[in-house]
């Protein structure tokens, strides 16, 4: 089934209104749908490189705003959506220790889940439910998820076709080795 959701949102890749669908895809998988908005993005900006800035931005203000919808599940209906949707996932268990030090971490959790492959969707919902100030929220979603659909419309726009098995492929672990290497380097410098 979710190759079948895979495929069918490839194919949008050439609908007239593919931003509009962008649009919408970015902004639910923020907040509940499984699939990413990058298997959507990569073929629009192949398909058309002079619109890869416009792509990305279509997919960051989307992606936000479906963010702080998950944010609003978290915090105003967590028994009732957020539960269920994490645990759908099968992260439903942790939930109660995660909690405790979600907010001591909420800045880089946002930041890593919103660059990283990490279901986006969980931290937003969890930003809600822990009651992370909505700013740090909003702001380090802008960051990560900028930071994320610009680097990819930046490799596509530059490199071309060559490049989309790469991003398909590896650009979620580099992302995960390059947040390693961050995290590594603020806890360095934290006890020099």
């Amino acid at each position: 089934m979710l190759r079948r959701l895979y495929d069918w949102v490839i194919s949008l890749a050439d609908h007239p209104r593919a931003l509009w669908v962008l649009a919408v895809v970015s902004f639910v998988e923020s907040s509940v749908f499984p699939i990413p908005p990058d298997v959507l993005m990569i073929p629009m900006i192949i398909a058309r490189p002079s619109r890869a800035w416009l792509i990305a931005g279509v997919a960051l203000v989307s992606s936000v705003l479906g963010g702080m919808l998950g944010y609003a599940i978290g915090a105003f209906a967590y028994e009732q959506l957020g539960q269920p949707i994490l645990e759908a996932l099968g992260k439903g268990e942790a939930m109660d220790a995660f909690n405790d030090k979600f907010n001591d971490l909420g800045f880089w959790a946002v930041l890593t889940a919103g660059v990283t492959p990490f279901p986006y969707k969980v931290i937003t919902i969890m930003s809600g439910w822990t009651g992370m100030p909505l700013f740090t929220f909003i702001a380090t979603s802008i960051l990560a998820r900028g930071l994320r659909f610009f680097l990819v419309a930046w490799l596509l726009w530059k490199f071309g076709a060559p490049i989309r098995d790469f991003i398909e492929r590896r650009l979620g672990l580099m992302t995960i080795l390059f947040v390693i290497l961050l995290f590594g380097g603020f806890y360095v410098l934290k006890f020099l």
